[in-house]
């Protein structure tokens, strides 16, 4: 035993703050949990990840928005869908994560303890609220820090939890909104905007900049305006908002411009803010930025080195999928155990309807890099199982380098995208050429064979260059 309780402490129990503690309890550790009793699983699976992708599954199942191709426009599973219709599938699957995360975390032997953890001193964490009696304080010869995030909430915007609603507070309405104004097109605006105007929402889209999704490629974006201008999304681009009034019934919003939206509800997406505020950091020698995010070494380490920090707290990606691999990370950090760090080569999903993923470069850093690259496309219209599941919009597009026929970069927009990305994802991650995909066998009839068809599309274009060079 030594002079600590455990060997490592972690505040925040989602997706970062679970791993961290099994990958310590799995290498023998003493681990204990702390977390406020209804946020077991976090941000991710409370509030964040788990119930919008849940509620667009819903809202894609019951508007039947995937069988319109196939069955006509006028196509509903349900003619009249409710907020409890929605939120019922979501509680659902919200319950059974948590219990995943509590039995994986008891199975482990990690110590899980309900309430807000604050620091004493670097190796000292109060728990407010544990109903531990004389154990309130622990000690540990390690902490991390995975407290998350919550929306970060403009000071001159009036939120009501009604009318004014930020991306938490979305999921809490009690009736669908005819109309909608969603300020901001980052990832978690337009990914709530394309939920609500496929439940018939008229939705308009407020931002500031003159493009949304600046990091993802351009051709897959316009395909995304296309289809949500198709469900009555209107954009304003370059705008910024200068008042939201309210009334008991309905939203007016007024932009600088001087335009005014008539909308039953405004959301802000606003960007997020690191959830440090009640940790009390100076008492551990650490100090927050202005958005609430610690800064760490490429160990995950903060500028305290027995406290590490992992996840959104610790800003970009801020994805749940490389929090988990932060977590490991940092536990194996903590303890010496030799790891491989995470790899540059990460997939990104958007869960708008339809999907947006891709991993690589896109063609404006090859264009901007002088690195000569060819396309290759595929189209879900193209292939059987496209026309099956009744989806006529879908593509693929593989970058593919025109003097070693790597791929470069696979972007997916449609039904499966972010599922589909992986198989590029492990070409790229091999070293693979775009010969691999053009010889390989795949099922049929799948989306996978666009890989197939992007590959073929993409060599017979170079073939034409080289004959056209050896000619």
């Amino acid at each position: 035993m030594t002079e600590y309780d455990y060997d490592l402490i972690v505040i925040g129990s989602g997706p970062g703050g679970q791993k961290a503690a099994i990958a310590a309890a799995k290498l023998g550790k003493r681990v204990a949990v702390v977390d406020r009793q209804d946020m077991v699983g976090g941000v991710c699976v409370n509030t964040g990840t788990i119930p919008s992708k849940t509620l667009r599954e819903a809202v894609l199942y019951l508007t039947g928005m995937n069988q319109r191709d196939l069955y006509g426009a006028s196509y509903r599973v349900k003619q009249e869908i409710t907020i409890a219709d929605l939120m019922a599938r979501t509680r659902h699957v919200v319950g059974r994560e948590v219990q995943v995360v509590r039995a994986q975390l008891l199975r482990n032997h990690v110590d899980l303890l309900p309430g807000t953890g604050r620091f004493v001193d670097p190796h000292t964490v109060a728990v407010a609220g544990a109903h531990r009696g004389d154990r309130a304080l622990l000690s540990g010869a390690h902490v991390v820090i995975a407290t998350g995030t919550r929306p970060a909430r403009p000071g001159h915007v009036d939120f009501d939890a009604e009318r004014v609603l930020d991306s938490d507070e979305i999921l809490r309405l009690e009736e669908i909104p005819s109309s909608l104004v969603v300020v901001g097109a980052g990832v978690i605006g337009i990914e709530y905007a394309s939920m609500f105007a496929a439940l018939g929402s008229r939705v308009t889209v407020v931002e500031q900049r003159e493009r949304m999704l600046e990091f993802c490629d351009p051709e897959i974006v316009e395909s995304l305006k296309f289809h949500l201008r198709d469900l009555a999304v209107t954009f304003r681009f370059g705008e910024k908002v200068a008042n939201v009034a309210v009334s008991d019934d309905a939203t007016v919003t007024t932009l600088v411009s001087g335009k005014r939206i008539p909308a039953d509800a405004v959301m802000y997406s606003a960007g997020r803010q690191g959830m440090t505020d009640e940790l009390d950091l100076p008492a551990a020698g650490l100090v927050a930025d202005n958005r609430g995010r610690l800064t760490v070494d490429e160990h995950y380490r903060t500028e305290v080195p027995h406290i590490y920090a992992v996840g959104d707290v610790i800003g970009f990606p801020a994805l749940a999928a490389t929090s988990m691999d932060q977590g490991r990370l940092a536990a194996y950090h903590a303890f010496g155990e030799p790891a491989h760090e995470l790899g540059a080569l990460q997939p990104i999903g958007i869960y708008t309807i339809p999907e947006i993923s891709y991993c690589g470069a896109t063609e404006a850093e090859l264009t901007s890099s002088a690195v000569p690259y060819e396309v290759g496309t595929a189209r879900y219209r193209e292939l059987a199982r496209g026309q099956i599941a009744g989806d006529s919009y879908g593509m693929l597009k593989l970058l593919v380098s025109t003097t070693d026929r790597k791929l470069l970069g696979v972007h997916v927009f449609g039904t499966g995208a972010t599922d589909l990305v992986h198989i590029g994802q492990a070409v790229m991650g091999c070293g693979g050429t775009v010969d691999y995909l053009v010889d390989a066998v795949f099922n049929y009839p799948t989306l996978s064979e666009a890989y197939k068809v992007a590959a073929l599309d993409a060599t017979n274009k170079i073939r034409a260059l080289e004959r056209f060079t050896t000619g």
